[in-house]
Order: structure tokens, then C-alpha cells, then sequence
């Protein structure tokens, strides 16, 4: 069950790995275990380098745009994280909360509080942070 459906899961022919597995594990009498893969989140980020940094914050937002950087092979990384409305999130922020994060030549991070529960007016102004944050790096490192 588990092999075959792995297998094919990763796009493999489950027959084959399932019968190449037993020629080469079962069959020399080595004692069967399975290792399940580690989950990753979607966004890349392994739980392991989580620990001790909350979501929405300066940590976050850099270890976001770092991650996706390295993960896209790119000169530069750029994210954000945090509330836009209309209301707060669960770790207290406010709506309209951001923490934006530029990596590559230069690194930058920054905390915007528009004080507004408006969630489209904020994911506009975010947007904008975000995209000057990137241009002032770039003219930044020349």
C-alpha cells in the first residue's frame, strides 16, 4: 500500500518500485522499516526554522523572503507578512499591520502600521511598501 502509493504520489510506477523494493530489501532478509518523509508547509519554510519566530513579525518576513530566494534561485527575495483587516490577527497585531522583508545585496526589513481596518485599502498600501522597500534596495546596491 504505502510504497505503491508513494510512488505513484512522486509520479514513479508503483508496480516497479514495489517489486524492485522487494528484490533488493526483502530479499537480501535486511530488516524492513519505512522513514516517512518530513512535512514541509507550502511555503518552504521546514517547521524546524520556525521555532521561536512568530508569523507576522520582522523574523518571519525575512525568513520568508530568504527562503524564497534561495528557493527560486533569485538575486533577490522580497515578502510580507502580517494583518490586513478588517480585523487583528491571533498574535495581537492590529489590522493593517505588515512586516516586509527585502533580501539579496542588500537586506531590509520594516514594520508598517496604516491604523486602518480597511483590508483592500491595506493590501494596496503593503503593496506599495513593498515594491518601494525593493526599489530603494536595488538603487541601494547600484
Amino acid at each position: 500500500g504505502f510504497i505503491r502509493t508513494y510512488a505513484e504520489y512522486l509520479g514513479l510506477d508503483g508496480n516497479r518500485v514495489v517489486e524492485r523494493y522487494r528484490d533488493e530489501i526483502i530479499a537480501d532478509g535486511a530488516e524492513q522499516s519505512l522513514t516517512f518523509p518530513t512535512v514541509v508547509p507550502e511555503n518552504g519554510i521546514p517547521r524546524a526554522a520556525m521555532k521561536g519566530i512568530r508569523s507576522s513579525s520582522e523574523p518571519y518576513a525575512l525568513l520568508c523572503a530568504q527562503t524564497m530566494r534561495e528557493k527560486l534561485g533569485a538575486t533577490w527575495g522580497l515578502a510580507e507578512t502580517g494583518a490586513s483587516g478588517p480585523t487583528g490577527n491571533r498574535y495581537g497585531d492590529d489590522a493593517g499591520h505588515t512586516c516586509l522583508a527585502v533580501t539579496g545585496p542588500v537586506e531590509r526589513v520594516i514594520t508598517l502600521e496604516t491604523g486602518d481596518s480597511d483590508r483592500e485599502a491595506n493590501m494596496w498600501v503593503f503593496a506599495k511598501a513593498a515594491l518601494d522597500l525593493l526599489r530603494e534596495c536595488v538603487e541601494e546596491n547600484g
